[in-house]
């Protein structure tokens, strides 16, 4: 095996070391800080079953989609600054969270129970699907990536604006929304693990079929292009990859930032991978980061418990300014 080969190959190993000691850790960090798992039983086994368990499984799913989001955008578009929400799907998840809570304090008793029974995860993922449809569509689809970028900027903006009009006409609206804006995973069940899972597979199995698409665009359409690349095909796969995996992540745990776009930057930091090595160790790097955050958030002010969205913003606003020093101007 070569040392192109072993490189990506160790970083995987040791992302999955370190993905699997942080659940030990996360199951046994409770509302008190640190339980040892040996000393539960009854109750306290419920607790970890039901509650802490699912969580911790959750958070790893849902930074694992970023991850994985994060370097399927930067490859699409060219860009190592691009993330998983420039189709605008996390102010459209926004949006959807605000109309819900807003329509279940001002809509009759019937129109406020179906409301309810569809939930926040419901609300923010039809929210961030609507932004990332009416992307595609001022883009006219997806055959000029330039295009889709400012698009998705554009919807982004125009959906966050009017989340903040929802809540300043509504603004006993913002304590609710709180938690969704920061970024959460303390609603996280298991009916959570077993949709991101699926998502998780479906996003994987898309991204790896497109993997030598993304390597050859990354020389340029005009070159894909000749290589037999069809970029149609290919933009539309990723798109949808972006759209599916941002989408679901963003309903569970709401706006968690900086983990789609610091996963790609650390494996490409680690190893110099191709596609086929970058998507699923930008997965493995996600996951174990926002679970490394969520654990952090739980643990560090205990019984208090920190935004984790605010932990992933300091961790990786410090990551990439320090990265940004060490290169040469």
């Amino acid at each position: 095996m070569s040392e192109a080969q072993r490189a990506p190959g160790a970083l995987a190993v040791g992302l999955a070391a370190a993905s699997a000691g942080l659940l030990v850790v996360g199951i046994a960090v409770g509302s008190m800080g640190w339980e040892p798992l040996l000393d539960q039983s009854g109750a306290g086994l419920t607790i970890l079953w039901e509650i802490r368990l699912p969580r911790t499984l959750g958070a790893w799913l849902a930074g694992a989609l970023l991850g994985l989001s994060g370097a399927v955008a930067q490859g699409l578009f060219r860009n190592p600054l691009a993330d998983p929400y420039l189709l605008g799907s996390s102010t459209g998840a926004a949006l959807g969270v605000a109309l819900l809570l807003a329509l279940l304090g001002a809509a009759p008793l019937a129109t406020a129970a179906w409301a309810m029974s569809f939930g926040m995860t419901g609300a923010a993922f039809a929210g961030a699907v609507c932004a990332v449809m009416l992307t595609l569509a001022l883009a006219r689809g997806v055959q000029q990536t330039l295009r889709l970028l400012l698009a998705g900027v554009i919807v982004g903006m125009v959906f966050g604006a009017l989340a903040s009009l929802v809540i300043f006409l509504v603004p006993e609206l913002l304590r609710s929304m709180q938690s969704f804006l920061l970024g959460t995973t303390g609603y996280l069940g298991w009916a959570s693990v077993g949709v991101l899972a699926l998502v998780l597979l479906a996003c994987g199995a898309v991204a790896l079929a497109w993997g030598r698409a993304l390597d050859a665009l990354a020389l340029g359409e005009t070159t894909a292009s000749s290589l037999g690349v069809p970029l149609a095909r290919a933009r539309l796969g990723l798109v949808g990859v972006i759209a599916l995996g941002t989408g679901a992540a963003v309903a569970h745990v709401g706006l968690v930032a900086f983990i789609g776009l610091m996963a790609p930057h650390l494996v490409r930091a680690l190893a110099k991978p191709t596609h086929r090595w970058l998507l699923p160790l930008s997965g493995l790097a996600g996951g174990t980061l926002l679970l490394a955050a969520d654990v952090l958030a739980r643990w560090l002010l205990a019984p208090r418990e920190l935004p984790v969205g605010v932990v992933t913003a300091v961790l990786g606003g410090g990551y990439l300014l320090a990265l940004m020093q060490r290169r040469p101007q």
